[in-house]
């Protein structure tokens, strides 16, 4: 039964990784400029926006089915309390996964245990387009440059990185106390000069924004940028 599970466990990796991507790249290519739609490709802009994992349809969208766990009760209407603190619970769960079931708890009104951190987010706005790096928990991370390219890092084993991450999450910790969720629509991505640091966090969506300058020179936020910046330094020579 061990074997089986973890082999269910591995497949729904797989199929996350590679099907999901497959998806993006099926859709179409036309300039598109929403509030949430900061690249000229609508496959980018998916990617950037599967980052918040405040959308459940959308990952939804890039799901093969049949669907299994723990897809199948991310995506059941029909979910209870206990079977998405299953998901939260589970050691083995990706980060994304487990930010998708904690929200869906928050929106039944269940609070959770512990305030865990599982992803750090860094937007910036530059002369060409938008820079985000995405940290999560487990070590893996995206990267997204202004010009639209997309450096996806699952790797868990690299002693290097994940010393980076837990550097930038300790980093990050210590910023949460100082602000609280935000409890409004996801802000439209910053424009030029400005940059923005996003926690998903279990009880909701933490951030901090200002102008570039600003924020790195800030006492609270300056240390997990710095982080956040060697962290993307690192990951871009490996790639």
């Amino acid at each position: 039964m061990k074997k089986i599970s973890e082999h269910r466990r591995l497949l729904t990796i797989l199929i996350f990784i590679f099907m999901g991507f497959f998806s993006f790249f099926k859709r179409s290519s036309a300039q598109v400029n929403g509030p949430h739609e900061p690249y000229k490709t609508a496959a980018v802009n998916t990617v950037y926006n599967l980052l918040f994992c405040d959308n459940v349809k959308l990952y939804k969208e890039i799901t093969a089915k049949p669907y299994v766990y723990p897809f199948n009760v991310l995506f059941s209407g029909s979910n209870t309390i206990g079977d998405l603190q299953k998901i939260t619970k589970d050691p083995h769960a990706e980060p994304r996964i487990k930010v998708l079931a904690y929200n869906q708890l928050l929106a039944k009104r269940v609070k959770p245990d512990k305030k865990e951190l599982l992803a750090v987010i860094v937007e910036i706005g530059l002369d060409n387009g938008l820079d985000v790096l995405a940290s999560f928990s487990n070590g893996t991370a995206r990267y997204i440059n202004q010009t639209g390219k997309i450096l996806v890092w699952e790797t868990t084993t690299d002693q290097t990185a994940n010393e980076l991450t837990r550097a930038l999450f300790t980093a990050s910790q210590k910023i949460l106390p100082q602000i609280g969720p935000w409890d409004k629509a996801r802000r439209p991505y910053p424009t030029k000069g400005n940059m923005r640091i996003t926690f998903l966090v279990a009880d909701g969506l933490y951030l901090g924004e200002g102008p570039i300058d600003v924020l790195f020179q800030d006492p609270i936020a300056g240390p997990a940028l710095q982080k956040a910046t060697a962290l993307m330094k690192y990951l871009t020579t490996k790639q």
